[in-house]
C-alpha cells in the first residue's frame, strides 16, 4: 500500500489517516511536504519580522540612528528570523522524529508524518497569534491561548512567564495527537508513552523560555 503525505488532509481525517499509514509499505510526497512547510515557515516569520513582530527593541533606539543604519538593522534582523524560520523547521520535523524512532523503533518515514501534522498546527497557532500582537500588543507568552498570561499574575520571574507561555491549547493538543500517533503505530504501552511525549515537551518549554529570556540579551548586543 502506497500512502501519499498531506498534514492537511491528516487533520480532517486522523482516523483514516492512521490506518493507511500503519498499513503503508511506501511513502510519496514526503519531501515535496516538507519542502512546502519550510516555505510557509519562511513566509510566516518574515511577515512577522515585516509587521514589527519582535523589532521593540530596535524602534526603541531609531530616534538615534540614521535612516540608512536603521534600514540596515531592520533588514539584517529580517534575515535573522528567516534563518531562524529554516532551522525552526528543521528541529521541529528532524529531531522529535529521530528522539521517537530510537525510543519506540516506529518507521523514521511515519514519524516524519506525524511531525508534518505538528508543524502545521505550530503554524495555525503562530498566524492565530498575529493579529493578537499587531492589533492588541500581546506578545506570544500572554497569548490567551497559553498559560502564560495565568503564570504574568502568579509570578514575577520572567523565565517562569515564558515556560507557561509556551504552553498552550495547541500545544496540549499536540501532546494528545503524539501519544494518539504513536501508540497507534506501535505496541508501547500508553503510561510510558505519555511520559515520554511530556517529558519531552517539557524540555522544549524549557529550551523555548531560555532562548526567549536571551534572545533580548542577543538582540541588544547586536542593535543596542
Amino acid at each position: 500500500m502506497t500512502y501519499y503525505s498531506n498534514m492537511v488532509k491528516f487533520l480532517f481525517s486522523i482516523e483514516d489517516h492512521l490506518f493507511r499509514v500503519k498499513k503503508a509499505e511506501k511513502i510519496k510526497n514526503l519531501w515535496k511536504m516538507n519542502f512546502l512547510l519550510l516555505l510557509c515557515t519562511v513566509i510566516l516569520y518574515g511577515w512577522m519580522a515585516y509587521v514589527g513582530i519582535g523589532t521593540n527593541l530596535l524602534s526603541s533606539g531609531a530616534m538615534e540612528l540614521k535612516p540608512l543604519i536603521y534600514e540596515q538593522q531592520k533588514f539584517w534582523f529580517l534575515v535573522g528570523r528567516v534563518a531562524f524560520a529554516v532551522l525552526f523547521t528543521a528541529l521541529v520535523l528532524f529531531i522529535p522524529s529521530l528522539i521517537f524512532y530510537v525510543i519506540t523503533g516506529v518507521p523514521y518515514r511515519k514519524l516524519l508524518i506525524m511531525q508534518q501534522v505538528v508543524l502545521l498546527v505550530v503554524l495555525i497557532e503562530r498566524l492565530i497569534w498575529i493579529p493578537l500582537a499587531v492589533f492588541n500588543g500581546l506578545d506570544w507568552y500572554v497569548s490567551p491561548l497559553s498559560l502564560g498570561i495565568i503564570a504574568s499574575y502568579l509570578f514575577d520571574n520572567t523565565l517562569f512567564i515564558y515556560f507557561f507561555g509556551a504552553i498552550s491549547l495547541f500545544q496540549l493538543w499536540i501532546i494528545y495527537f503524539q501519544v494518539k500517533y504513536i501508540g497507534y503505530l506501535s505496541d508501547i504501552k500508553k503510561k510510558w508513552l505519555w511520559l515520554i511525549v511530556i517529558g519531552l515537551h517539557m524540555c522544549y518549554w524549557i529550551l523555548a523560555a531560555l532562548i526567549a529570556y536571551t534572545d533580548r540579551y542577543i538582540l541588544n548586543g547586536w542593535f543596542g
